[in-house]
């Protein structure tokens, strides 16, 4: 008899909760006007109504971001003190983009100024001569900058190269510069070229032992400077061979690195993950996770760009594992609007594949978006160091109308349109400036606080009309053509 009360009483409560419940806010940006506050229509739709199942939640989130890298700090440090603070105060705080994660390199990247490691002293096995005094020009400052106004930032940090006396071909980069980019030299030698698929870091213990030593060494450093790591992955993109700092692995290979690195890890109380995968065969990453002597120390995965295609699967073989997409595509350095939407349609298939955390590559380039090994790519902010200015690109607009709304810890919730069986099997091609057509352009979260974050888009060339439920609420919102919207619930 007390279990009927108390399931009287339970849905009585959660039907007045229903009923109290109203739209708190409504926020619109197409390409022309970026961010704007909308009214809902009150005269009811015709269309059939998407329901929101609220008491249907799916994979945790753990929160959004973007990377700290060396042209992000150069690029922002042209502008004056006072803009330069506008930009940190709007990525970092409640009020605006609210990032809560963000990932660095450790040592040099594609968007370094240069080449560098921490240790390049040939057989340095003890790492006497480790130091990370380059990262006090640049990622050190670039990190606190964001601190002072999001003390809680979590960061987590993978490297591109090892030393390169780590390295069989001694060198950071592992081919040639192509063509259309001539005007960069990495001095590779012929000898020095190395494909994919195979282990070019030395398989020795003792150079696994001095590289786990360099992370525990590179967490210790940060952390003495009040910048706690919480996670590191232990190869950028480890089937790329390219002309930039970079290096390939095999799946054994890095099964045997993590069995040494995981203990130095356990010790800083720092997690690994495996990654960064940049494939489609999600057996690249099973082969180490299921591999006894790495597996243990492995709590996640960070997957981007074609790895997109393995992210169906990994969810399906392993649903209670953390999955991170951890660097999003680059683009082609126009910042258009039509890869914001291109970029929509990326992030709803990794949230539908069971992804927990979103992360943005450049926060900030130069006019131009040129890379010191020549890649032309987007960001966030656009600084024009001539003139002294800066600008919000399309992708910022995007990435905010998710991480302003959906709070750490927050529920994917189900959907009556987007089916997650059906989007496990919707692997995104590369970017051609194709978009597939896709009426299930809806994805909802719920807060923490019991709030709903419903961010929707309207690919079409007209205005439309969307009929959504959320419990006894109806809403009727007109969308304007090519418009992101967040419509917030409490």
């Amino acid at each position: 008899m007390k279990k009927i009360i108390f399931g009287i009483l339970a849905t009585v409560s959660l039907t007045a909760t229903a009923q109290k419940m109203q739209v708190s806010e409504w926020i619109s940006s197409t390409e022309t006007k970026p961010w704007q506050a909308k009214k809902l229509d009150k005269e009811k739709s015709s269309q059939k109504a998407v329901e929101v199942f609220t008491n249907k939640s799916l994979q945790k989130i753990e929160g959004f971001g973007s990377c700290f890298n060396e042209l992000g700090w150069t690029s922002l440090s042209q502008l004056n003190p006072v803009d330069k603070e506008k930009i940190f105060k709007e990525l970092f705080t409640k009020d605006g983009a609210n990032f809560t994660i963000s990932r660095m390199p450790i040592g040099a990247n594609d968007f370094s100024r240069d080449w560098y490691s921490y240790d390049e002293t040939d057989g340095d096995f003890e790492m006497k001569n480790f130091s990370i005094k380059n990262d006090y020009e640049t990622l050190i400052p670039f990190i606190k900058s964001a601190q002072k106004y999001n003390s809680s930032l979590k960061l987590w940090a993978s490297p591109w190269s090892p030393p390169t006396w780590m390295k069989y071909n001694k060198h950071y980069a592992l081919n040639k510069v192509p063509s259309m980019m001539q005007q960069v030299d990495n001095r590779i030698n012929e000898n020095q070229l190395v494909k994919e698929g195979i282990d070019n870091f030395i398989q020795e213990d003792r150079y696994f032992k001095a590289y786990a030593l360099y992370f525990k060494k590179f967490v210790e450093a940060y952390q003495k400077e009040n910048i706690k790591i919480s996670m590191v992955m232990p190869q950028n993109e480890f089937n790329s061979a390219q002309w930039y700092p970079s290096n390939t692995w095999t799946p054994q290979g890095l099964s045997k690195f993590i069995s040494f690195l995981g203990p130095e890890m356990k010790k800083s109380g720092v997690d690994i993950f495996f990654g960064t995968l940049e494939r489609g065969k999600s057996k690249l990453f099973s082969d180490v996770y299921q591999n006894p002597e790495s597996g243990k120390y492995i709590s996640g995965v960070g997957v981007q760009w074609a790895g997109k295609e393995a992210v169906p699967q990994i969810n399906k073989e392993y649903p209670n594992l953390t999955i991170y997409q951890s660097e999003h595509e680059c683009g082609n350095g126009k910042n258009d609007w039509a890869y914001a939407e291109y970029s929509w349609d990326l992030m709803k298939h990794y949230f539908l594949n069971g992804t927990s955390a979103y992360l943005y590559w450049n926060t900030s380039l130069l006019k131009g978006g040129v890379s010191r090994w020549g890649w032309t790519q987007n960001s966030l902010v656009t600084v024009d160091s001539q003139n002294k200015t800066y600008q919000w690109n399309p992708e910022f607009y995007l990435m905010k109308h998710f991480s302003h709304y959906i709070q750490p810890g927050a529920v994917l919730l189900e959907t009556s349109s987007a089916s997650v069986e059906k989007h496990r099997n919707d692997v995104l091609g590369l970017w051609e400036g194709n978009l597939s057509s896709n009426a299930d352009n809806i994805l909802a979260f719920k807060n923490p606080d019991n709030s709903i974050a419903i961010i929707t888009y309207n690919d079409g060339e007209t205005s439309r009309q969307l009929h959504l439920k959320v419990n006894n609420l109806d809403l009727n919102p007109t969308l304007e053509a090519k418009s992101f919207n967040t419509i917030l619930i409490k």
